[in-house]
């Protein structure tokens, strides 16, 4: 069920070892997923105006498009910014690049050095136990406005079915180069990041459905639950589609009053952190006995060997525990504008590029001297990673990515006008 998915935010390599089944790192944007991703991804899979307002609304992996990573889509009720779209909103900016920064340092550990310190994979737990569904939600949540136009639907082919094409090219040859595999093209199985993109897709087209359906969250949580106990292909990143698919609804459900309520509650906010800190906790506790595999939601019950009860019960404790550890993530994000806010508007960019670079850091093994340092490896890994996810959003990076990331298309896009700034971040979709 997993071959070429990999954990958006998780390490690069499964098992010591190259990507699960796609022979680099693993990822999942991110953030896609990275982020996970985008990503992710994803990637989206975020900030921007609502789908349905003209706005950019999927751009880097997480969650804008989300992404999603996944559109841009504004704001929680912002003023017009003079342009006739509403004006962003730092507040969901900022939560994207903070986001899409836990993507790019859960990418940045190699696998091998998660399983050797029950320090290091309390920490992927603790980042993984939240970052690619609040991505998801974020994703939905800029999707709101989506309806099947048919100007959305041209923006949704340029902007998320286009890049998942290009990359899957580069991600191919970057694995072939970095760890020898055969230049192989399998665009209906998405590699690394890539996924994000590839569930993005499936999600905004299943908009319209989840606006007729009666209680969709409560359905997308059977729909989820009923994917994980069945035996699904990697068509289409199909499993995470699926299990990952309520933190999409629950998106899409949420309004702006929701994200103000995080954001103003005193008495929320002062628990925020109280209730990551536990978080961390649990996953030191829980470090030694516990299968990653878990959390990336491309691996059902047969592949995790457990039996159907035990597993089901253990989804909906890992569902209650994510509510609580976005909403806690959510309610300590920066609300007003800050030096990383510019940067939530591109975190396709990030979300993308990055799997490049820990694929081949890991293929190389340019990483290798720090894998033996434990908990210090990773710290240094960790700063690198953020150091990464920056680098790439700046406007240098953005204009030379800019033709891959954001191609123009004949007869789907429109010619950039002078004096935009370079990069929205996720694809169009309203």
């Amino acid at each position: 069920m997993a071959s070429k998915i990999i954990d958006p935010a998780g390490p690069g390599g499964t098992d010591g070892g190259p990507p699960a089944g796609s022979g680099v790192p693993a990822d999942g944007a991110a953030a896609e997923g990275a982020a996970p991703a985008a990503a992710g991804t994803a990637s989206a899979v975020a900030s921007g105006a609502p789908a349905d307002s003209g706005a950019p609304v999927g751009s880097g992996a997480p969650a804008d498009a989300a992404h999603g990573t996944a559109g841009d889509a504004a704001v929680a009720g912002g003023a017009a910014d003079g342009t006739g779209r509403p004006a962003r909103d730092p507040f969901l900016d900022n939560a994207k690049f903070l986001l899409i920064v836990l993507v790019v340092i859960g990418h940045s550990w190699p696998m091998g050095l998660v399983e050797g310190s029950r320090t290091v994979k309390a920490g992927y737990l603790w980042i993984s136990s939240f970052h690619m569904p609040a991505f998801i939600l974020l994703s939905g949540y800029f999707s709101r406005g989506f309806t099947g136009r048919p100007a959305q639907l041209r923006r949704l082919v340029a902007g998320v079915l286009v890049p998942y094409l290009v990359f899957e090219v580069l991600y191919t040859a970057v694995e072939t180069a970095a760890w020898g595999k055969p230049f192989r093209l399998t665009l209906t199985e998405p590699t690394f990041v890539c996924w994000f993109l590839a569930a993005l897709f499936v999600w905004r087209l299943t908009v319209p459905l989840w606006r007729v359906i009666p209680r969709p969250l409560p359905v997308a949580v059977l729909v989820s639950l009923a994917a994980g106990t069945s035996t699904l292909g990697d068509d289409l990143a199909l499993p995470r589609v699926l299990m990952f698919l309520p933190w999409f609804v629950l998106g899409l459900a949420l309004r702006p009053a929701h994200f103000a309520r995080l954001r103003t509650s005193v008495p929320l906010r002062c628990c925020a952190p109280l209730v990551l800190a536990a978080g961390g906790a649990a996953a030191y506790a829980l470090a030694p006995g516990t299968d990653v595999h878990w959390l990336w939601m491309s691996y059902g019950q047969a592949e995790l060997h457990a039996s159907t009860l035990p597993y089901l019960l253990v989804r909906l404790a890992l569902f209650a525990v994510t509510a609580l550890m976005t909403g806690a993530f959510l309610a300590v994000v920066p609300r007003r504008t800050r030096w990383i806010t510019a940067f939530g508007a591109v975190t396709l960019y990030p979300y993308l590029l990055h799997g490049l670079l820990t694929t081949a850091a890991h293929g190389y093994g340019w990483d290798a001297p720090l894998r033996p340092l434990g908990p210090l490896g990773a710290g240094l890994l960790t700063v690198c990673g953020a150091a990464v996810a920056v680098l790439l959003s700046t406007a240098p990076v953005r204009r030379l990515a800019r033709p891959l990331i954001e191609p123009p298309v004949p007869g789907l896009t429109r010619p950039r006008r002078r004096g935009r700034s370079p990069g929205t971040s996720e694809p169009r979709t309203a």
